[in-house]
């Protein structure tokens, strides 16, 4: 059942007795859910979304029917018969499936559909990378859904939207795609011909450690099954120069406490799958990292009894006062009691200032803590800092500490610099805070980024306080993607990451984080960066030469290498803001819906844009973010012709992987070119929609015809996206939010679309 072999053995050993019994699923303002109105009802949209990922008899329990009506549902809109789904993949989709039924199912019938209970609900909403503020921080307020004989409007709505799908799509539509995580079994495969320890070159940067492509990130090592470093992983990284790799974890689900007994349930457990993966991985010269972010906040019946370590509050969980000696004595111990069962472990590397409630400095409310009140941030962040590296290098004195200056405030850092022991490592974001020009509009880099090409002015300062202290630095870098657009495993702008690599070598950092959950797929991109370890060290254009070689042939070099310099030219036009990465549809693309009326909902992190131009667009005016998007496809369309010659005269033992990049770099495009539709029809709806419009007759109809325009365009865009995603699974995909969409998706934007083409006298009157 979906989420629960990856959930259950958690929730046994740990969670469970942390929750009270009846828990409380969040719901925040719970507004009207929106409305769907391209599909007959809701019922039809439930089963045309869930049709490719939930088995039909689990859909009939959720709508009280027989899976014969349910198939009846889904042949009446042109759906194919359901194929299996594996079950290796449900534990794989469980957010891609909450998000596309959060608008569709009350609480209890979303637990039906994903067969879990309450507390795993309420876990993952909690603590699956910040899930439920990915959805909004609330939970609409949906009706039950029960499934109801279709009327005569509704059959006549399914004959119309069954025709849209056999005129648009042709048989393609009930032909097999690629399978959903094919990329996973391929990856899998390690190459028997292949070494098992790289060898050749020594590398210029190291560490040198990255995250899996595909790892879940809440507690893989209860779950072996679901290993984030398989074989063939291992050895694909190790031939591209990775030395480490990293991994999520819980500090008290890893090793037992006489402080606080009810930490450590199921740490044997843990810690025996951790000890298989250090040894697969040391084959592969890889070391293992563990990201410790810590100690996590706890609700407030931990406290009971405990007033003497409860620190400031942030809802109903409390942070564990690292003022209180004993905590800091856990941190130590606990990490000692890791590092010493599992000798082989490379390092750590921490976050002490995140998203997450940890000390009490860490939100920057110390204030409000008895013990803190009187203790400046740099303090308590480098006491904690010092409690870590106290327990790592107790048990083994050789492993990396590696301190992340992530959220740090620049007031107090070189105070936490001079202060961290001498054996621990500094790490910055290499582009924070460079200035950046877009559009006419002046900004600066806060957020990870490959369009603004690092290192900025606060990574520069903050190594240059670590080396005066005596300590190494490590650059933390996006060499792949970032949030600018994860939906591809990574994007051809090899100009950008050579660029990078040169500044990196001249700021003479000594190790590279090569990527957050964001990033990890073995790529050209990452054998760019290994070229730059030749002694003596190949230019810029050498080290470019060299890749598309090797991925296009001689005469397919000179092709490739003018496509990623239009490509990377193209990028710098991103409208790059906070706002932008998370809230506008550029991960989601043209699978985004045009809604005909406005949703009055705000768009959300990483997770549901909806139609909220103004929060998608930050500091840019909404004509300029639509015109920076729009010269993004355009170039980026002259660099795809580029890379299909390069494509064509690509060796043929070259094809497959050639072809891919094509394929990754036209859905770029496509997404690009998408995103500056939605805001121009966000924007021509919203003037025909507006209260007391002041629009001539001519204005009206000039809107009106833009939306038909859009409409048709958006059609020919999800289109086309449609084959591409069908046949390559990584498109789409991302490891911390699953699926963006899958193909179904985008064939519900084509009857989307035709809908509001169809009706459109009536809907802007």
């Amino acid at each position: 059942m979906l989420l629960r072999v990856y959930f259950i053995t958690i929730l046994v050993l740990f969670w469970v007795p942390q929750l009270c019994a009846e828990a409380i699923l969040p719901v925040g303002s719970a507004p009207k859910p929106v409305d769907f109105p391209h599909f007959p009802g809701r019922m039809h949209a439930f089963v045309w979304r869930n049709w490719p990922i939930v088995e039909v008899e689990r859909l009939a329990e959720v709508l009280g029917t027989t899976p014969h009506n349910v198939r009846a549902v889904a042949e009446s809109m042109g759906l194919p018969p359901q194929r299996p789904i594996p079950a290796a993949d449900r534990n794989r989709v469980y957010i891609t499936v909450i998000r596309r039924n959060w608008h569709l199912l009350p609480y209890d019938q979303l637990l039906t559909l994903l067969g879990i209970s309450t507390e795993e609900l309420a876990y993952s909403l909690r603590e699956d990378d910040f899930l439920f503020v990915k959805l909004g921080s609330l939970k609409p307020n949906c009706g039950s859904l029960r499934y109801v004989s279709p009327d005569e409007d509704a059959k006549k709505r399914c004959a119309e939207i069954r025709r849209v799908i056999q005129e648009t799509f042709g048989d393609e539509f009930h032909q097999p795609a690629e399978e959903r995580f094919e990329f996973v079994k391929e990856l899998s495969r390690a190459s028997p011909a292949a070494p098992m320890a790289r060898q050749g070159t020594k590398s210029r940067f190291s560490p040198r450690f990255i995250y899996s492509y595909f790892a879940l990130y809440g507690d893989p090592l209860m779950n072996p099954q679901l290993d984030p470093y398989p074989e063939g992983l291992l050895q694909e990284l190790s031939g591209l120069g990775v030395d480490g790799v990293w991994m999520h974890t819980v500090l008290r689900h890893l090793a037992p406490s006489k402080v606080f007994p009810e930490f450590g349930a199921g740490h044997e457990i843990r810690l025996e799958t951790l000890r298989d993966l250090v040894q697969r991985a040391k084959q592969y010269n890889i070391g293992i990292y563990l990201y410790v972010n810590e100690p996590r906040a706890m609700p407030g019946e931990f406290f009971a009894d405990r007033e003497e370590i409860k620190g400031v509050r942030e809802g109903d969980y409390f942070a564990m006062c690292t003022s209180a000696p004993e905590v800091r004595q856990w941190l130590t111990d606990s990490l000692a009691h890791v590092f010493e069962n599992v000798p082989d472990l490379a390092g750590v590397f921490t976050i002490t200032a995140s998203e997450n409630l940890t000390n009490c400095a860490s939100h920057g409310g110390s204030a409000n803590c008895p013990r803190c009140k009187n203790r400046t941030s740099a303090e308590i962040i480098g006491e904690v800092n010092a409690a870590i590296e106290a327990g790592v290098h107790r048990s083994n004195p050789g492993a990396k500490v590696i301190v992340w200056d992530w959220g740090w405030h620049d007031a107090w850092t070189d105070d936490v610099i001079r202060n961290l022991p001498k054996s621990t490592w500094l790490m910055s974001v290499s582009e924070w805070s460079k200035p950046i020009t877009r559009g006419g509009v002046q900004t600066a880099v806060g957020e990870y980024s490959i369009s603004a090409v690092g290192p900025g002015p606060r990574a520069i300062n903050h190594w240059s306080a670590a080396k005066m202290a005596g300590l190494k630095t490590v650059a933390k870098v996006q060499i792949n993607n970032t949030w600018e657009l994860s939906a591809v495993p990574y994007l051809p702008v090899l100009d950008l990451i050579a660029d990078h690599c040169v500044n990196l070598i001249s700021a003479d950092v000594d190790g590279l984080m090569l990527s957050w959950t964001v990033g990890g797929y073995p790529s050209p991109n990452l054998e760019l960066v290994r070229k730059f370890d030749g002694d003596p060290r190949p230019g810029k254009e050498a080290a470019l030469d060299a890749v598309a070689h090797e991925h296009f042939g001689p005469a397919g070099a000179s092709y490739a290498r003018k496509a990623w310099t239009i490509f990377s030219n193209a990028f710098q036009e991103f409208p790059f803001h906070i706002n932008v990465l998370y809230k506008c549809p550029v991960q989601f693309g043209p699978s985004n819906l045009l809604y005909p009326s406005p949703t009055g909902y705000a768009a959300t992190m990483v997770g549901c844009p909806y139609d909220d131009v103004d929060g998608w667009r930050g500091p840019y005016p909404a004509e300029v973010f639509a015109e920076q998007f729009e010269k993004m496809a355009a170039r980026w369309e002259i660099g795809l012709v580029e890379l299909q010659q390069a494509v064509e005269k690509a060796p043929s033992d070259r094809i497959l992987d050639s072809s891919a990049q094509l394929a990754f770099a036209r859905t770029a495009q496509l997404h690009f070119a998408s995103v500056a539709n939605q805001v121009r029809f966000t924007m021509a709806r919203n003037a025909l929609v507006e209260k007391n419009s002041t629009l001539s007759p001519k204005q009206r109809q000039d809107c009106i015809d833009k939306i038909k325009e859009i409409s048709q365009d958006e059609i020919r865009i999800a289109r086309e996206l449609f084959t591409l995603a069908r046949q390559d699974s990584r498109i789409g995909y991302e490891a911390s939010n699953q699926y963006y969409y899958l193909p179904i998706d985008l064939a519900e934007k084509v009857i989307n679309c035709r809908y509001l083409i169809d009706h459109i006298a009536d809907l802007y009157q």
